[in-house]
């Protein structure tokens, strides 16, 4: 059976609906490679009509918290991907998977092993040197019947270890097609530590058999899993479900992402102003593309289009600038109504916000919105870029003052447009610009000769909306105030020569 059949409706042997799984551990936030796995799988299990189980994996008691677990649940949300059963505890069944594990034992498809970690070391540090792979030799599966149950009943402390079977172990799945590895080639691995605790392997395999998964889909780095994994479920009497593996998020070095190549936990993001739908269609194109190549596209574009044969098998680059953009993109779809909630909050942290933008500011307050939202890549560059618009602190960019300000006559000419500004009566874009157009010819320059250092009097910045625009927005007379700091701020500089 091919890995189309399996994926894409086709399997004909099975008879039960899809059921997939999410199963984060909850030692750290929500990783944007958790998250992109957590909406591949909510998008199969929507586009098939299945069923999605959340599974919290927290048997790494030492590490894990309800804090982590929190967040998880907070990024899911935030992202608007619900599932339908759980979050399931994998904790609360470690009786049952002792109960599997002790149950291979007795079947002799597990041994007990007595070999302590320091000979374990020794034997590995052995093959360091002789530079090949170390590989559990066997030892104590080579034990006697009778030496066995006697070093048991002495109390012996001890694992166990399954015992892989010969032959060749195969499955086909859904990213990598048809995968076969030599039996010989995997080592006999714990299930049970020496103080009876399952292990990943034996946790796993027992859950998605209790939960009736049938369609396993995570990141590359379980591969090698997936064979041992495909092996117990043989053990244990029941049919693996279908397997895909994802390839692996990418820094833009194309080395694993990780830490240092910036934010990866999803919640860093919502902090820095991306839109939760933004972040969602960024997330589905990380190794999965549509047949028509279209990028910005809706949750139900996506459950409509997604398949898993768009994926590739190549690792995806995680590209900081792509997500800007398209959350730009989202960004400006929005009315100023819509962008209102995240903008008032990015506001209230800074301490910017004032309640007369509610009230008898509202009108101007939605049109510094629709003025600062085409350029905004998110929320925080929005604010940053607007900031100057909401306070008279702020600062003149360096770059543009060594742009347009090197000539000490900027102070007279500000000077001259403020006073001509200063007699209009109609304070709007139309006759904001023909008075800065008349001007500039009245004084021998190009009307950029102004445009530019006026931007820089109202706003600190080089760039931004139309002046004519922004110089209606701050009003008259804040403006004539800027243009006379400005102008005081050029006379107060020191001589260039010194």
């Amino acid at each position: 059976m091919n890995r189309s059949s399996i994926w894409d409706g086709g399997d004909q042997g099975r008879a039960e609906p899809v059921r997939v799984r999410f199963a984060p551990s909850p030692t750290g936030f929500l990783h944007v490679g958790g998250a992109r796995t957590a909406l591949f799988n909510w998008l199969y299990a929507r586009k098939h009509g299945g069923v999605l189980v959340l599974r919290i994996e927290d048997t790494d008691r030492a590490r894990s918290s309800e804090a982590m677990v929190r967040a998880i649940l907070d990024g899911l949300t935030w992202l608007g991907l619900d599932w339908d059963e759980g979050p399931i505890f994998q904790s609360q069944s470690m009786a049952r998977h002792q109960e599997q594990g002790l149950g291979l034992l007795e079947q002799q498809k597990a041994y007990a092993c007595f070999c302590t970690p320091a000979e374990l070391d020794e034997k590995r540090r052995q093959a360091q040197k002789v530079k090949v792979a170390y590989k559990y030799d066997r030892t104590c599966l080579r034990l006697g019947d009778s030496e066995r149950a006697k070093k048991v009943a002495s109390g012996a402390e001890h694992c166990v270890r399954f015992r892989v079977p010969e032959g060749v172990t195969s499955y086909e799945d859904g990213v990598h097609g048809h995968v076969s590895v030599q039996n010989e080639q995997m080592e006999d691995f714990v299930i049970l530590r020496s103080d009876r605790t399952p292990t990943y392997q034996l946790t796993v395999v027992s859950d998605d058999i209790d939960m009736r998964i049938t369609h396993i889909i995570r990141g590359d780095d379980h591969i090698s899993n997936t064979p041992k994994q495909t092996l117990l479920y043989d053990a244990l009497g029941k049919k693996p479900p279908a397997f895909a593996h994802l390839p692996l998020l990418l820094g833009e070095d194309k080395r694993k992402l990780s830490k240092r190549h910036g934010a990866v936990a999803v919640g860093d993001y919502r902090e820095r102003g991306i839109r939760s739908e933004a972040m969602l269609n960024f997330l589905a194109l990380l190794g999965w593309s549509p047949a028509d190549g279209q990028e910005i596209l809706s949750r139900e574009d996506l459950t409509r289009l997604f398949s898993l044969k768009g994926v590739g098998n190549r690792g995806a680059v995680f590209d900081h600038k792509k997500l800007e953009w398209m959350n730009g993109q989202y960004l400006n779809r929005l009315t100023p109504d819509e962008l209102w909630p995240d903008v008032e909050r990015e506001l209230r942290q800074r301490g910017l916000w004032r309640e007369e933008f509610t009230g008898k500011e509202r009108q101007w307050f939605m049109r510094w919105l629709d003025l600062m939202k085409p350029r905004a890549r998110t929320v925080v560059s929005l604010v940053d870029a607007g900031t100057s618009y909401l306070t008279d602190e702020f600062q003149y960019s360096e770059r543009a003052e060594g742009k347009h300000l090197k000539d000490p006559e900027v102070a007279s000419r500000m000077r001259s447009l403020a006073s001509a500004l200063g007699r209009l009566e109609a304070y709007d874009e139309e006759h904001i610009e023909k008075v800065l157009r008349a001007e500039a010819e009245k004084l021998g320059v190009s009307a950029s000769r102004l445009i530019h250092p006026a931007r820089i009097a109202v706003t600190g910045q080089e760039v931004g909306p139309g002046v004519f625009e922004v110089l209606a927005l701050v009003g008259k007379e804040r403006t004539l105030q800027r243009l006379e700091r400005l102008a005081a701020h050029i006379e107060r500089r020191p001589p260039a020569s010194a």
